[in-house]
């Protein structure tokens, strides 16, 4: 941030105006107005409806005690879908990763790294991941897209 901004609104308002740039590899990797691409849309829904299914069967999976391994194929589709949606938004602009629901997504990726040795607070740990999701996707604006 500049030592002309009080504050992330005023260094955005400085950006705007023209007082600070940001170098030109940042520019291209996180572009203002983010890029967009065709059918943009339709895939964001078809990734996220079949990665919320995935996901659900494997927290129910785990709620009803089903052996992890028998949840491989669910955790494999998990994985996929997600990468798919995080591609697609890092593709509009990696500046996603530093806005709330991408710092909500790192942090369901943190979680979700320490199922391996949760033992017997996996279905707790898998729990806290979709109260973050909801939180996350259900937040105000300014938290989100801040």
């Amino acid at each position: 941030m500049s030592v002309l901004a009080k504050d992330a609104a005023d260094f955005r308002l400085l950006q705007w105006t023209g007082a600070v740039s940001m170098p030109a590899w940042w520019r291209k990797l996180a572009p203002e107005p983010a890029r967009a691409f065709r059918s943009e849309r339709a895939w964001s829904i078809a990734l996220r409806t079949a990665h919320i299914i995935a996901f659900s069967v494997v927290l129910g999976g785990y709620f009803w005690g089903i052996e992890p391994v028998r949840l491989m194929p669910a955790f494999v589709l998990t994985i996929l879908t997600g990468c798919g949606l995080a591609g697609l938004e890092l593709y509009k602009s990696l500046h996603w990763l530093l806005l709330g629901k991408g710092l909500a997504v790192l942090l369901k990726l943190v979680l979700l790294a320490c199922l391996p040795f949760a033992g017997d607070a996996a279905l707790p740990l898998l729990l806290a991941v979709v109260v973050l999701a909801s939180v996350g996707a259900h937040m105000p604006s300014r938290y989100r897209h801040y």
